[in-house]
């Protein structure tokens, strides 16, 4: 049996009035959002984070009681749709969960909290020059998956695991600056063409366990977590099998690599560099469907959305503070067995963001020349009261400021490619001679 979620009435009544359930090209997607801002500005703020090849604005609408600039200890949310132009319907229903968040505000106790206690930004279409080119309706591919340079921009980010060579597109260029210039903590990717959730890493080696079929990251039961919920709580992804083409999805999740490889993808990006984590959402078996069918795609992911955008509350948050209570940037902050590749780091106001499922960790916050400062933590189930956990850490002494040392775009797990080049061979060596063993015993 399906969790039964502490959804309000609103949630789960169908849309009567307002928005209208078609698709939604640019001059009317643009007017939706400035109507909407216009409307309600103390809750939103509206702005382009820049142009698509054909010079499209990629609009950005965000939500939140403090919309228009980050506020300390308020986690940054994100959804974006349509960065393949032919797979549509999470185009549609970020509108439609905009009309509603702005509509239920004040009126409906989830939808309130989650603007009082979260910064939403949402992107309804990352690839408006693709979605404008797919003129034929198809379930299957069409070339407006592409953006106008003819290039996908889900294999068009630096990679972890392999040299990415390919030309970073305007489209791309625009979403890495924002998640660089944003303290992102949780976001999702919406995809068509299935009916699955999917979790990093897309791509792999052998240090993460590609030779097993699954590329694991550290953070893999927050990932299965974050999937589990999206599922279970729309209204058939969960059963796994919806879509009679694609294979069989125990509970509606995937890691990404099981599924298929992929290098360049935006999940695996977000995951490295952002410190922020990310799915993709396959929302439908078509990836351009009927616009008839979409008001009751938008009645199956409502409550998933919703329950989704609760995660960013998981876990630990929290300042690096200097004796004076000033904040410290770029202080390493990780989980005792959840260490990154690339080190999670304090921003610009000394804030941290941990996503942590319930249960007992060591915090370690590290200024390198500085020392550490150790911290167990009892974590509790933090969307539940719509806030993490607050711990802030006071170093008494700082001999040397912690250094912006991002880390470089390139791939941080080269140095296990030729590990992986010596053991494959290896491994084929012990499998011939157990095969020997087995034959000649």
């Amino acid at each position: 049996m399906r969790e039964a979620g502490s959804l309000c009435l609103a949630l789960l009544l169908p849309v009567v009035a307002g928005l209208e359930f078609s698709y939604h090209h640019s001059e009317q997607l643009e007017t939706f959002l400035k109507e909407v801002h216009q409307q309600h500005p103390s809750i939103t703020a509206l702005r382009s984070i820049g142009r698509s090849v054909a010079g499209r604005d990629l609009w950005v609408l965000v939500l939140g009681r403090f919309p228009t600039q980050h506020t300390i200890g308020i986690p940054e949310f994100k959804y974006i749709a349509n960065m393949h132009g032919d797979e549509t319907v999470g185009r549609e229903l970020l509108l439609h969960l905009i009309d509603f968040l702005v509509t239920n505000d004040k009126s409906d106790p989830v939808v309130t909290r989650l603007i009082n206690s979260t910064r939403i930004h949402i992107m309804p279409s990352m690839n408006p020059d693709g979605f404008e080119a797919t003129t034929t309706h198809d379930c299957y591919y069409s070339e407006g998956r592409f953006n106008k340079n003819g290039e996908d921009l889900n294999r068009n980010f630096p990679d972890v695991f392999n040299s990415n060579n390919v030309t970073i597109q305007p489209e791309t260029q625009a979403v890495i600056n924002w998640i660089q210039n944003e303290t992102f903590v949780l976001s999702a990717n919406l995809h068509g063409g299935a009916l699955v959730a999917s979790y990093t890493f897309d791509n792999g080696n052998p240090a993460t366990g590609s030779l097993q079929g699954y590329s694991r990251s550290r953070d893999d039961d927050v990932f299965i977590h974050l999937a589990k919920t999206y599922s279970s709580n729309h209204a058939s992804m969960y059963k796994g099998n919806e879509c009679g083409n694609k294979p069989v999805f125990p509970y509606g999740i995937t890691n990404g690599y099981a599924w298929y490889q992929l290098q360049g993808g935006m999940q695996d990006y977000n995951y490295i560099w952002g410190q922020c984590f990310e799915i993709t959402l396959e929302l439908s078996c078509c990836k351009y469907p009927p616009a008839s069918q979409l008001q009751a795609f938008w009645n199956d992911n409502k409550a998933a959305l919703i329950e989704y955008i609760k995660q960013v509350h998981l876990g630990v948050k929290g300042q690096v503070l200097d004796r004076h209570g000033q904040p410290i940037p770029n202080v390493i902050v990780e989980a005792k067995g959840k260490e990154h590749i690339c080190p999670y780091r304090t921003n610009q106001h000394g804030e941290y963001y941990l996503l942590l499922l319930p249960g007992s960790y060591v915090l370690n916050a590290t200024i390198p020349g500085s020392g550490s400062i150790l911290k167990t933590l009892l974590v509790p189930n933090g969307p539940e009261n719509f806030s993490a956990l607050k711990y802030d850490f006071v170093f008494p002494e700082i001999s040397t400021l912690a250094r912006d040392a991002s880390c470089p775009t390139k791939p941080l797990y080269q140095d296990f490619e030729s590990i992986s080049a010596a053991v494959k061979p290896t491994l084929h060596f012990l499998a011939l001679m157990t095969v020997l063993y087995t034959v000649f015993k």
